[in-house]
Parts: C-alpha cells; sequence; structure tokens
C-alpha cells in the first residue's frame, strides 16, 4: 500500500527534487508519524468517535483542508531561483517534520482508513485487540518511511538532470497541485 502512488508520495517526490533527499526524508518521517498517532486514535476507540460526530469530523476536515491551502499558498510564493540556495534548503528539521505531521494529523480520511483496514486483519484470540492494532500501525509507519525516504532519495538523483528552470518551475507547481487537490480530497 505504501507503494501505491498517492499524494503524500508525490509531496516528498517533489520536494526532494526541488529541495534535496534531506527535505523529503524529514517530512516522510514527519507523514509516518502522523500515522503513529491516527494508529493510536483507531486502536484506543477514539477514531470511532471521530467517524461517529458529524461536527467532530468536519472541525478536522476543515482544519486540514485549511493548513493544506496554506501550504499551498507558502509554496506559490517560492521562488524557483532560491531552491538552490542553502538557506532555502536547510529549512529547520522540526519546520519540514512538523508539515508532514500535520498533513496526516489533520486528515480525517486517514483515521477512517485505519478503522476500516487494521480491524481486518486483528485475531482476538491472539491477545490483545489494542497491541495488535498498534504493531501493525507502527509496521505500516515503517514500511511508509522506508518508502517515502526511497523516493526522497531517488528524487534526488533527478536533481541534476532536471536542474533548470523550467522544469524546477513545473515541479513547483505540481507540489503546490498537489497540496490543493489534498485539501479537495479531503472534501469529497
Amino acid at each position: 500500500m505504501a507503494l501505491m502512488p498517492g499524494p503524500d508520495n508525490i509531496f516528498v517526490l517533489t520536494e526532494s527534487i526541488a529541495k534535496g533527499s534531506r527535505n523529503g526524508i524529514l517530512i516522510a518521517f514527519g507523514l509516518n508519524s502522523g500515522v503513529l498517532v491516527q494508529t493510536l486514535a483507531a486502536s484506543t476507540g477514539v477514531s470511532l468517535i471521530l467517524k461517529q460526530s458529524e461536527l467532530a469530523f468536519s472541525i478536522i476536515q476543515y482544519a486540514g483542508a485549511a493548513y493544506l491551502l496554506y501550504l499551498a499558498y507558502i509554496s506559490a510564493k517560492e521562488k524557483v531561483e532560491q531552491f538552490e540556495t542553502k538557506e532555502n534548503n536547510e529549512l529547520g528539521a522540526f519546520k519540514l517534520f512538523r508539515t508532514g505531521f500535520i498533513m496526516n494529523l489533520l486528515n480525517p480520511k486517514v483515521s477512517l482508513f485505519f478503522i476500516a483496514f487494521l480491524p481486518q486483519f486483528v485475531r482476538p484470540e491472539s491477545g490483545s485487540v489494542t497491541k495488535q492494532m498498534i504493531i501493525m500501525g507502527i509496521a505500516f509507519m515503517v514500511i511508509g518511511f522506508i518508502t517515502f525516504s526511497s523516493f526522497a532519495l531517488l528524487a534526488n538523483q533527478l536533481r541534476k538532470p532536471l536542474n533548470s528552470l523550467k522544469v524546477l518551475r513545473l515541479i513547483k507547481w505540481a507540489k503546490v497541485f498537489v497540496l490543493v487537490g489534498l485539501a479537495v480530497y479531503l472534501f469529497v
């Protein structure tokens, strides 16, 4: 499932091509840490409350969409000519981590995915359901981090052949499109 093309993968790819694998890996770490929180919410039943409360679901949905639109706005303002500067490439590790973390934390569809996905593999006769779900969520997180980090490293290899202003502009707008698409996805 982690290999399936999706908005998270595309975001990691575009960020890594534009600014290097370090940025992509830190975002991947944040995205997958958000998955851990979603796993804990699903395994403890918090996600079920979210699913049953239309108001809570809507609040998280709107907050997530607003955050993604904010990221799209910031990305649209970026100057492609500065992608190669040391100042722009070395954004704080925490800021990059936080971007990925909040992206997944404020996506209620991720929690609904875990409510639907994890229980299919739980075997009550094998012990604590909560423990099994947490173990599966951690495994999913590790696999996702390895996959996204691999994408970041691969994308970094494409930086030199794609290092032209025209291509970098295309990548910048692809990232903006992905972020806006993610925001729209939250409403579908």
